[in-house]
């Protein structure tokens, strides 16, 4: 299930808030690109990126959760508050491309399951930053994020499907077992749909 520009139909309207609020601006715009697994937020980055020549920056990057088990063992209020370390987030990556410097940091090494990879990441400063990722609008950043943007599939069906076809069947029955109540817990108690600034829906 590819997705493309035409895929958005909201996207003309983000774009031009986007350039709305950087008209006369000289500090970055924050762009918090927010949602379920599977809406279709990466490739909305990609596209603003392409558009407005910004930044992006991956909060998966900064995962915390820790091991299967620690993730496992914890309440689905304690996964939605430590899933990111928004500290470490905002210290290497948010704060120098905010004040209009290189930013680099180590991701969070997903292939052995702990610790940081041993390569950098780096991202060039520019007048527009995207955060793309799930829990990426949290209010412990609401300081720096200009643009909180939830984006949302147009069903719930559509978004699996498209979960389904990047991972597969086994992959996917264990990660909405290990994950859906997080990102229940957080757009139900933490982030509703309310709270955002505008929301996109992915066809």
């Amino acid at each position: 299930m590819q997705i493309t520009e035409s895929s958005y139909p909201g996207l003309r309207h983000l774009l031009d808030e986007i350039r709305w609020r950087m008209a006369g601006r000289v500090a970055p715009l924050l762009v918090a690109l927010d949602g379920r697994s599977g809406t279709g937020k990466s490739t909305l980055a990609a596209l603003l990126a392409a558009q407005l020549d910004a930044t992006v920056v991956e909060s998966d990057d900064f995962y915390a959760g820790g091991t299967d088990a620690e993730w496992d063992a914890r309440s689905p209020a304690e996964k939605a508050a430590l899933v990111i370390d928004w500290q470490r987030m905002q210290a290497e990556a948010l704060a120098p491309l905010l004040a209009g410097r290189p930013a680099a940091w180590h991701p969070f090494d997903f292939q052995a399951g702990h610790g940081l990879a041993a390569h950098t990441v780096t991202r060039d400063p520019a007048r527009v930053i995207v955060l793309d990722g799930v829990y990426s609008a949290r209010p412990e950043l609401a300081d720096l994020v200009d643009l909180a943007i939830l984006v949302e599939a147009a069903d719930d069906t559509a978004r699996r499907q498209r979960l389904l076809a990047r991972e597969g069947a086994p992959f996917m029955a264990a990660w909405h077992r290990r994950w859906d109540v997080a990102e229940d817990y957080y757009f139900t108690h933490v982030r509703p749909r309310s709270s955002f600034d505008l929301v996109i829906t992915s066809t």
